[in-house]
């Protein structure tokens, strides 16, 4: 099949004598298109995975992740019910692996390189593999990549449903068989479970599959560089099945009359016709039409009609499992979204602006990738439907709906990145190095020329269809120089490698800064880990601990009992843990000067940067300490002081 940009795959002569040496990315086994991305994904996460201390959104995981299930269960009806999926997986992988910050970043790291394999893989089937290896390579190298791969929370893992899901609905589409709606319908519904919001991306699939059953996979979901018109008679929709010609037991006449080890390209399988000039048998470009002179008859009836149906109708039985796991979490995620997104504000347009450079984790690097997808848009056509519509119909829905409710958190939409660098693979594949030279009118072909869509091809009496170049007769066994140069396959390969480094180079600072801190905006880090240290070298045996705030989202009780475990001081103001609270804040008492008496030394732990702590305490808390307590010393930390209280 042909590749974006004009790689040529390997053909055989009459006599069947290989005339080219294998492109540089077929040469590669299929496995390692997809699996090189995936292990350089896995490097890049891996690196400095434990560096930056967890931060708020991670604390909640740890706490609702070490509750016995029972307390798990009860707080997902309070609090945080769309992610109790992921707590509940957590749950069970801490108390496998712990809760070191590596332990608990590592499920996301892994699924961050299987997503990436995925990428590449997805690339591969709808535009070509070069295509589908430098899309992988560039999600690798993206700083979002890392953010999320090295953050305790559910958006590595959704955005791995989201490209798993979009890829078997590709192959069940071609090839549809109950297996394949099957492994689709259980993708989906573990999506939706993981994250609500990723749901958006079946806007996306629906289009295609409309498309797909009213018109067939041409242009939207076919193999890349085979339209309708080329589709092989046999798999023209009046079969069972659209694509029931690409199985092994449909090539086997095929291949029996050419070299045996040559890719066999989608206009192979169509019968052979002849020409009003002569009776040299060629392939027309529509089987079974009388254009060209050709006496072949007439095509079955097809029965569109039925295929549309089924098509159909696998789609919406497999969204069936997702409605009825989804739907109940969703209702329940519904009714606590006044106390979940309160600090979200509506969608403005300037956020749409800042999208790229918020999603990339990078303005530049956002730009940049932004730039190819769209350039891979504009060369991709019709194929570009699935990819740009899964980026695409997720932002706008979730802009649309921000602008009504408390919902535009940019992290949300994570799961489209893998999508907008299958546009941008495309783009990459079609890169060169440098122009290609000038030819003498003696050495220039047409197809040497042009790294365009491979040329049409022409069966021969004794093997099967070889692409038809005017000066193929003339061609050799040794390369050619555009098949050594900077146009050929392997310099588009080597060229967009170079804007991979490029990329990734430019997100360089990115990566370092994720790598201090996962707080944005990164200038305003909170250190729990110095407030920590701080208590753990100065506390003495009946010491006890006062936080303020104790109801926001900064989580500054949950920060010290992360890092100081058993050496915590007793929290003296508290009447209800969050266990207990089912939620993720403590109830503290109504009579802070009661629940303070006895107590000669109390920590103080306040967020932000204080000069003065107790003046930053409110309300009743704040009136007992000042009453009570002088400041003996304040030790302040990026995002956090603490002050050290005595009688």
């Amino acid at each position: 099949m042909g590749e974006l940009g004009g790689e040529r795959e390997r053909a055989c002569d009459a006599a069947g004598v290989r005339r080219f040496g294998p492109a540089s990315v077929r040469a590669l086994p299929g496995w390692a298109v997809w699996v090189t991305p995936g292990l350089l994904t896995l490097v890049v996460t891996l690196a400095g995975i434990g560096h930056a201390q967890p931060w708020r959104d991670e604390l909640a995981t740890w706490s609702a992740a070490t509750r016995p299930l029972s307390d798990l269960a009860r707080m997902t009806r309070t609090i945080d019910a769309a992610t109790g999926p992921y707590y509940l997986l957590m749950h069970g992988w801490t108390a496998i692996a712990g809760t070191s910050p590596t332990a608990l970043r590592l499920p996301s790291a892994l699924a961050m390189a299987v997503a990436a394999a995925l990428t590449a893989r997805l690339g591969a089937v709808l535009v070509g593999r070069r295509a589908g290896l430098l899309a992988g390579l560039l999600f690798a190298v993206l700083p979002v990549t890392s953010r999320y791969g090295q953050e305790a929370r559910p958006y590595a893992l959704a955005t791995l449903l989201a490209v798993l899901a979009t890829l078997l609905l590709v192959e069940a589409l071609r090839r549809p068989t109950w297996r394949r709606w099957a492994g689709y319908a259980a993708a989906v519904a573990a999506l939706g479970l993981l994250h609500l919001v990723a749901l958006t991306l079946l806007a996306a699939h629906a289009v295609v599959v409309l498309l797909t059953a009213a018109h067939g996979p041409a242009g939207v979901v076919d193999r890349p560089g085979q339209s309708r018109a080329q589709m092989p008679d046999a798999s023209r929709p009046r079969r069972r099945h659209l694509w029931r010609s690409t199985q092994p037991r449909d090539r086997a006449r095929v291949e029996h009359q050419g070299c045996h080890d040559a890719p066999q390209t989608p206009t192979a399988f169509h019968p052979a016709t002849r020409s009003n000039a002569g009776g040299t048998p060629r392939v027309s470009p529509h089987p079974g039409s009388r254009e060209h002179g050709t006496d072949a008859p007439e095509a079955e009836p097809q029965n569109v009609t039925g295929e549309a149906r089924e098509t159909l109708a696998g789609w919406l039985l497999a969204l069936v499992p997702a409605v009825v796991l989804v739907t109940p979490l969703a209702l329940v995620a519904r009714g606590q979204r006044g106390r979940q997104l309160d600090w979200v504000d509506p969608a403005r347009l300037p956020d749409l602006a800042a999208l790229p450079g918020a999603l990339a984790q990078s303005g530049v690097v956002g730009g940049f990738v932004l730039a190819l997808a769209a350039l891979g848009v504009a060369r991709l056509g019709r194929r570009a439907l699935l990819p740009a519509a899964a980026v695409l119909l997720p932002v706008l829905l979730m802009f649309a709906a921000g602008t009504m409710v408390p919902l535009w958190v940019t992290r949300y939409l994570v799961f489209t990145v893998p999508f907008a660098c299958v546009l941008a693979g495309a783009a990459l594949a079609a890169a060169r190095v440098t122009p290609a030279p000038a030819r003498t009118p003696a050495t220039a072909t047409p197809a040497e020329a042009t790294p365009a869509e491979p040329a049409p091809a022409e069966a021969t009496p004794a093997g099967p269809a070889r692409t038809a170049t005017p000066a193929a007769a003339g061609r050799t066994a040794a390369p050619t120089e555009a098949e050594q140069g900077p146009t050929s396959p392997r310099g588009r390969v080597a060229a967009g490698i170079a804007v991979v480094v490029l990329a990734g180079l430019l997100g360089l600072p990115d990566q370092a800064a994720l790598r201090r801190t996962h707080e944005w905006p990164r200038s305003a880090p909170v250190d729990y880990a110095g407030a920590a240290g701080i208590i753990r070298a100065g506390q003495r045996p009946g010491d006890a601990i006062v936080y303020s705030p104790r109801d926001g989202w900064l989580f500054p009780d949950l920060g010290m009992a992360y890092h100081l475990g058993s050496r915590l001081p007793r929290d003296v103001l508290v009447v209800r843990d969050q266990r207990q609270d089912a939620s993720l804040w403590a109830v503290e008492c109504d009579d802070p000067a009661r629940c303070l008496a006895g107590v000669d030394r109390v920590w103080l732990v306040v967020t932000g940067r204080r000069a003065d702590p107790l003046a930053a305490v409110p309300g009743a808390k704040g009136d007992a300490l000042r009453a009570g307590y002088t400041v003996r010393q304040v030790w302040p930390r990026p995002g956090i002081t603490v002050a050290l209280l005595v009688r």
